[in-house]
């Protein structure tokens, strides 16, 4: 089975044991992993990265031999540009492509689920992107 790419809201619900996202999160991110495998990418290594005050807190939360260090095709940056386009068509007001852009791409280009809590921006510029999502 494919690797799922966990999305960092997802990963922040999980850190921060939060009170309403916990409990969904965390059996989420479980069954992804027994399910193929988590990947994250340098956009969600880096999103994540805030929280932290030194790489080896970041490297103890994400450690490399759970989470896949997964690297950004060429091909999901071209198609993050197309759908970063397609958003400024739509009255987007962002001066350069956003991470889900990045995110969603990623996991579109490379065959990967994405675990999101967030679905609204995936579905509307990656239509096809199988989503795992509340």
């Amino acid at each position: 089975m494919p690797y799922t790419l966990v999305d960092s809201n997802v990963l922040f619900d999980y850190f921060s044991e939060d009170e309403e996202w916990l409990d969904w999160s965390a059996a989420m991110i479980q069954r992804a992993a027994d399910g193929g495998g988590v990947a994250i990418n340098a956009i969600i290594y880096a999103e994540v990265s805030v929280r932290f005050e030194t790489i080896e807190e970041v490297n103890l939360v994400l450690p490399s031999d759970y989470f896949l260090r997964a690297v950004i095709p060429w091909e999901a940056a071209f198609l993050a540009g197309k759908a970063f386009d397609a958003y400024k068509r739509r009255g987007g007001a962002r001066r350069s492509p956003l991470p889900d852009f990045f995110i969603g791409a990623h996991a579109a280009v490379s065959g990967m689920t994405l675990l999101t809590r967030d679905p609204r921006r995936y579905r509307a510029y990656f239509p096809k992107l199988r989503l795992v999502c509340p």
